[in-house]
C-alpha cells in the first residue's frame, strides 16, 4: 500500500464532518509531500525543526498543526510556521503565545489539551480545570480558543480509551454551552491510529493519524 492509497482507504471510511490530520512526526519532507499529493489539507508536526524542515518544502498549500508539547522557548517559531497550536495547557504558555502573536500581528487558533487520563506524567489541563484556564486565556487578543484536543492513555486496546474521549466531548459540549466571549467550541481533536474510529464514535471531528498513512505495506 502506497502513501496514496493508505489515504484513501481512510478517507473512504470517515463521515464527511471529520477532518483528517497527518501527524508527521521522524516522517521526511518528501513523505509529507507526498500526503499532501494525495490530497492531505492539514499536517500536524511534534516538533518544530520537523515542520520547518517540512515547510521549506511543502509551504502554505495546507494547514500546519503543533500537536506535540511546546516548549516556551520554541514559541516563537512556533507562532511562525503553525495556522494552529492544539497543545496549550496553561495560562504561561498561553500568554508566551499571545505575546509572540501580538509581535508579529497574527491571531493563532488554539485546541485546550485535556489530560483525560489524569496522568500526573504528561502534558494537558486536567478535564475539571479545563473551564478555568479557558476563562483565563480567553481575553487575550491574539488568540482564539477553538476547541479541546486529547490524547487518552497509551493502551493497546481502543476501547479502554471510549471512556477518556466520552469525557472529553461532554466537557466540549459544557463548554459551547457557557457561551464564552471569543471562545467558540469547532473543533474536537482525538484519536490516532489505532484509536481513531472510536473517537468518532464518540463526537472527534479531528483525527490525528500517522503510522495507518506512512507506513508502506507490503500487497
Amino acid at each position: 500500500m502506497t502513501i496514496r492509497e493508505n489515504i484513501n482507504s481512510i478517507c473512504h471510511e470517515l463521515p464527511p464532518d471529520v477532518q483528517l490530520l497527518a501527524a508527521a512526526k521522524s516522517r521526511s519532507p518528501e513523505e509529507v509531500e507526498e500526503a499532501v499529493a494525495a490530497g492531505i489539507k492539514i499536517i500536524g508536526e511534534n516538533y518544530v525543526q520537523e515542520a520547518e524542515n517540512a515547510r521549506e518544502l511543502i509551504g502554505s498549500r495546507v494547514a500546519w498543526h503543533f500537536i506535540g508539547h511546546l516548549q516556551k522557548n520554541k514559541v516563537k517559531k512556533a507562532v511562525e510556521l503553525f495556522d494552529m497550536i492544539e497543545t496549550v495547557d496553561s495560562v504561561e504558555l498561553a500568554r508566551e503565545i499571545e505575546k509572540r502573536c501580538a509581535q508579529s500581528g497574527k491571531t493563532m487558533p488554539v485546541l485546550i489539551e485535556i489530560n483525560s487520563g489524569r496522568e500526573p506524567q504528561k502534558s494537558g489541563v486536567y478535564p475539571e480545570k479545563a473551564v478555568d484556564l479557558i476563562n483565563e486565556i480567553a481575553d487575550l487578543k491574539n488568540i482564539k480558543v477553538m476547541g479541546l484536543m486529547t490524547m487518552g492513555p497509551l493502551t493497546g486496546n481502543p476501547e479502554e480509551l471510549r471512556p477518556y474521549f466520552r469525557e472529553t466531548r461532554k466537557l466540549y459540549d459544557k463548554i459551547a454551552r457557557l457561551g464564552l466571549p471569543r471562545v467558540e467550541m469547532k473543533y474536537l481533536s482525538m484519536g490516532m491510529t489505532d484509536s481513531y474510529k472510536t473517537a468518532i464514535e464518540e463526537g472527534a471531528n479531528l483525527v490525528r493519524i500517522g503510522s495507518k498513512i506512512f507506513t508502506r505495506a507490503s500487497r
